[in-house]
C-alpha cells in the first residue's frame, strides 16, 4: 500500500488493489461501517437517481477487488478498475463541490460548536454537523444529479459497472476518515482544520486592541535604586544618629538581606501572563525522546501559573489531582488542534477532554466533579426545589433533567447548568446556589 501525503487526497492501491476483496465465491462483505459510510450508500441507492441495476453489477465488482486504484480529491474520484479486458479502465466520479460562499457557510455552523470541532478532530463526524449544513441550505451527501460518472469502457450506460464499483469503494475511503466526504465537497482537512482554528482563536472584531506591557526593570537597578533612596551616605550623618533611625525605618518597608541591606519590594506583575522565549540553539538529544515543543508548552503553562502566584490568583493549581491539572491544560487550549494532540498523550479521548476543559473553565474543580462524579450523600429538599424550577423534569441521583437541560447539584451545594449536545452533557453555565438562577436567559 503506497504511503499517504497527508491529506493532498485520499488513495489506496497495491497488489491486493488496496481495498477488501471477496475472501472467497459468493463473499458477501459489506459496505459502511460508520453511520457516515453507510448514509452516502443511502444517497447513492435512493437520492442520487443512479441504476439500481448497474449498482448492483458494480457492487459484485467492488467486492471481488476488481478496483486497482482509488484516489479521492476535492470534487473528484479517480480509479483504475480492472474489467473483462486485459486493459484496465480509467474511471472519474465527480461530486459538486461547494463555492466559496457556500464554504463560509458550513464553517460557520460547524465552528459555532466547540464540541462539533473536538469530534472532527478525533475523526468522527457528529450527525448533528450534516443536519446543520443542510439547515444552512446544503447537503454534504450527493443528491438527485449531482455524481457524474465517466468510464473509458465502451458501455454507454450511465452509471456503468465500473463507474458503479468505484462509487461503492468511495465508502471505504469515508469509513477511514470523514474528511474524505468534506474533501468531496471541496476542501481539504488541513485547510478545514487552520481555517477553524483561526475562527476559534481569532480576535473578535469588537475587542479593543490589547495595550502592551512596561518594559522591565533590571533586578539590579531596582537594587541599587531602592538601596540608593533607603540608605543615606556617611556624609549627611551625625551624632544623634538620624542615620541608623532613617536606616531601621527602611528596613520595616520590606525583607532586608545579608548585613541588614534593605530588599526592594517586588514589582507588580504585568496585566497577563507572558510567553518564554523560544530559544532553539540546542534541541534535547533524539535518544531523550524529548520534544522541544513539548519543553516550550510547560515553559509556557509554568510561566502562566507563576503569573498567578505572583497575582494573588490561587495557589496556580499546586494542589490540583492529575485528571484537574490534565483539564485545566485543556482549558487554554479549546478550540485548538493542541487539544486533541494533549487527548492523545493523555490517553483519553479528545471529546472527553473537551467535556472536561469546558467544565473547568466555567466552574473550576467542582464543575469538572459535577461533570463526572456523583455524590453519596443528596439534598432531597434541594432536588425538589430544582424540579419545581424545571416543569416536566425527571429526577435521577444529583440530575434533574427536563429535554436538552440538565442541573447537578455538586458536592460543594451548588447547582451546575448541563445543556445535550449529540448525546454529549456540557457545563454551559458558572455555577449558582439557586437552580432558577441557570434557567434564567442571558443576557
Amino acid at each position: 500500500m503506497n504511503e499517504r501525503v497527508p491529506w493532498q487526497g485520499w488513495r489506496r492501491s497495491g497488489e491486493d488493489a488496496g481495498l477488501p476483496a471477496a475472501k472467497g465465491p459468493g463473499s458477501r462483505r459489506p459496505f459502511g461501517a460508520t453511520w457516515w459510510g453507510r448514509a452516502w450508500l443511502e444517497a447513492l441507492e435512493h437520492r442520487a437517481r443512479l441504476d439500481p441495476g448497474r449498482l448492483s453489477r458494480g457492487r459484485s465488482y467492488a467486492r471481488r477487488g476488481s478496483v486497482l486504484e482509488l484516489t479521492v480529491s476535492p470534487g473528484s474520484v479517480d480509479a483504475v478498475v480492472q474489467g473483462s479486458r486485459a486493459t484496465p479502465y480509467q474511471v472519474t466520479v465527480r461530486i459538486r463541490a461547494f463555492s466559496s460562499a457556500e464554504w463560509d457557510a458550513v464553517l460557520k455552523v460547524v465552528s459555532s460548536q466547540i464540541g462539533r470541532v473536538a469530534a472532527l478532530l478525533d475523526g468522527e463526524l457528529p450527525p448533528e454537523v450534516v443536519d446543520d449544513v443542510r439547515a444552512a441550505g446544503l447537503d454534504l451527501l450527493p443528491g438527485a444529479g449531482e455524481v457524474l460518472t465517466n468510464c473509458s469502457c465502451p458501455d454507454f450506460a450511465v452509471p456503468c459497472k465500473h463507474s458503479a464499483a468505484v462509487c461503492y469503494l468511495v465508502t471505504d475511503a469515508l469509513d477511514d476518515d470523514p474528511f474524505a466526504l468534506l474533501l468531496l465537497r471541496g476542501r481539504r482537512k488541513d485547510e478545514l482544520l487552520n481555517i477553524l482554528r483561526s475562527r476559534r482563536t481569532g480576535p473578535s472584531p469588537t475587542t479593543p486592541p490589547r495595550t502592551p506591557p512596561p518594559p522591565g526593570i533590571p533586578a539590579i537597578a531596582a537594587f541599587a535604586k531602592t538601596f540608593a533612596a533607603r540608605v543615606p551616605s556617611r556624609a549627611t550623618t551625625d551624632a544623634s544618629g538620624r542615620a541608623a533611625a532613617d536606616h531601621a525605618t527602611s528596613a520595616t518597608a520590606g525583607a532586608t538581606a545579608n548585613g541588614g541591606v534593605p530588599v526592594p519590594v517586588p514589582p507588580r506583575p504585568m496585566g497577563s501572563p507572558g510567553s518564554p522565549a523560544a530559544v532553539r540553539a540546542l534541541d534535547p538529544p533524539r535518544s531523550s525522546g524529548v520534544d522541544v515543543r513539548d519543553l516550550i508548552a510547560l515553559a509556557t503553562d509554568a510561566a502562566r501559573r507563576a503569573w498567578e502566584v505572583a497575582s494573588g490568583d490561587g495557589d496556580a493549581g499546586l494542589g490540583l489531582t492529575s485528571d484537574q491539572d490534565l483539564a485545566r491544560r485543556a482549558s487554554h487550549l479549546l478550540g485548538t488542534p493542541e487539544l486533541a494532540d494533549l487527548a492523545h498523550r493523555a490517553g483519553v479521548p479528545a471529546r472527553q477532554l473537551t467535556s472536561w476543559a469546558v467544565a473547568w473553565r466555567e466552574g473550576g474543580p467542582g464543575g469538572l466533579s459535577a461533570t463526572v462524579d456523583t455524590p453519596t450523600s443528596i439534598d432531597e429538599a434541594a432536588l425538589a426545589e430544582a424540579a419545581q424550577a424545571l416543569p416536566g423534569a425527571t429526577i435521577e441521583a444529583n440530575r434533574v433533567t427536563a429535554g436538552k437541560t440538565q442541573l447537578r447539584l455538586g458536592f460543594d451545594a451548588l447547582w451546575y447548568r448541563f445543556d445535550q449536545h449529540f448525546n454529549d452533557w456540557t457545563l454551559t453555565r458558572p455555577p449558582s446556589p439557586d437552580p432558577q438562577d441557570l434557567l434564567t436567559p442571558l443576557a
